[in-house]
Order: C-alpha cells, then sequence, then structure tokens
C-alpha cells in the first residue's frame, strides 16, 4: 500500500490539523520516536542464553503444585506453613489448581492464618487495633451507610453473644445449687 499519503517522504510531516496532538505521528518518523534508539541499544547479547537459574537452596517448607514435577528454580520463603492454616494449605496443595476446593481451601486458611495472627499478638501483650487496621476510618469517611451497617451487625452479634453468655451463667449457676443441695 504505497499511496502517496504515506510515502517516507510525506510520513516524515505531521499534518497541521493533528499538530496539537502531542505524539501524534510519533511511530511515522523514526526521529520522533523517543524509544528508537534505544531499541536494540545495547545490541542483544549472542549465544544462548536459555539455561535456567540455579536452585535456590530450600531452607523451610515450600508447599508445591501437583502439576509441577519439581520444584521452581526460584521461590519465595517470607513465611513457611505454621499452624492450623499451614495444614490447612498443605491440604489445599493434595488438590489440582483447577479444582476449585484447592483455591476454597487456600481462602479459609488466609483467614485462618489472621485469626492465629491476632491470637500471636495477644500473647505478646500488644492488642491490635483491629478497626485501624481494617481501614474502618476510611470506611466511615467515605462509605458512611457501609460502616453503620457493619457496626450495627457487629454490636448485634455482640450482645447476642453477651446475653448467651449471661444466661449460660446462670444456668450453671443454678444447676451447681441443686448440686449442692443434693449432696
Amino acid at each position: 500500500m504505497n499511496t502517496p499519503a504515506n510515502t517516507p517522504e510525506n510520513a516524515l510531516e505531521v499534518p497541521a490539523r493533528f499538530a496539537h496532538i502531542k505524539g501524534w505521528g510519533a511511530d511515522l518518523d523514526h526521529a520522533n520516536r523517543p524509544a528508537y534508539p534505544m531499541e536494540r541499544m545495547p545490541a542483544r547479547l549472542k549465544g544462548d542464553h536459555s539455561h535456567p537459574p540455579a536452585q535456590q537452596p530450600q531452607t523451610v517448607e515450600i508447599l508445591q503444585s501437583i502439576e509441577r514435577p519439581s520444584i521452581t528454580p526460584l521461590f519465595g520463603t517470607p513465611n513457611p506453613p505454621s499452624g492450623v492454616s499451614g495444614m490447612l494449605r498443605r491440604a489445599a496443595f493434595k488438590y489440582s489448581e483447577s479444582d476449585l476446593r484447592h483455591w476454597m481451601i487456600l481462602l479459609f486458611a488466609d483467614r485462618v492464618n489472621m485469626v492465629e495472627g491476632l491470637g500471636a499478638d495477644l500473647v505478646r501483650g500488644h492488642v491490635p487495633n483491629v478497626f485501624a487496621e481494617m481501614g474502618g476510618k476510611a470506611e466511615f469517611k467515605y462509605n458512611r451507610e457501609a460502616a453503620m451497617q457493619k457496626a450495627l451487625v457487629v454490636s448485634t452479634v455482640a450482645l447476642v453473644g453477651l446475653l448467651l453468655w449471661r444466661q449460660n451463667r446462670r444456668h450453671d449457676r443454678s444447676y451447681q445449687r441443686r448440686l449442692s443441695r443434693r449432696g
């Protein structure tokens, strides 16, 4: 398609009607392309560079997909599986990645890990600010209706839990009184 409009001589000039559009026609003239001088500079390396990287040493337990015959040469090791969440993760990796159970178990393991982290904080004497860490201030500022709805649900659940606990304590006390009268 070598019509007069797209010949190299005519392609060097940006038409006046498009000149106000920054970058228009950058692909027409190589001198107008910011990346053009860098496309092959430095030149590509010669020779075969397809050898895999060296195997990273395995110092902690690494969970591996059953689809892979071996562990990948490089992997991350920030948090090795531990506790109940680790047991759940090990169970998840017994299933294929195409199996929904694999991903659902991993999602559940993440939630369990969050609760384990809260417990670990409490054991160390640090009371976490769950409201701030979960973005409560931003939620209240930008999505007030949902924040109020969540606060209502949480307070209702807490109230019901408190009432059930008190009722259970009363029941236990009356049961203890009956046992002491018999004895």
